[in-house]
């Protein structure tokens, strides 16, 4: 019986997951991130594993991010700029970049 208990718990924790990546990936077509971004290749900007694997490690990034996506920026990852998202919800922007930093190839 513990066992089964356990087994349920871990896959609702599973599905939870997929769920918010789904969720993720939904915002990032809404506010057309995937118009310049892909989850595992570059595009005009990088994938979002390749921003994962940069961040990896860094406490601050999630800010840093969120940050960037808001306001834009550009040198980073090359000349060509990333425009600011003044117009996304700061809620979306988080959610977004929870998802990003846990993208893998």
């Amino acid at each position: 019986m513990k066992t089964l208990v356990t087994c349920l718990f871990v896959s609702a924790g599973l599905l939870a997951g997929a769920g918010n990546a789904l969720a993720s990936e939904a915002l990032a077509k809404k506010h057309n991130c995937l118009a310049c971004h892909a989850v595992d290749k570059k595009l005009i900007g990088p994938s979002f594993a390749e921003v994962a694997a940069k961040y990896k490690g860094d406490a601050g990034a999630e800010a840093k991010l969120v940050a960037k996506v808001k306001n834009g920026g550009t040198g980073v990852w090359g000349q060509m700029p990333m425009p600011p998202n003044a117009s996304v919800p700061d809620a979306d922007i988080k959610t977004m970049v929870k998802w990003v930093l846990t993208t893998k190839k």
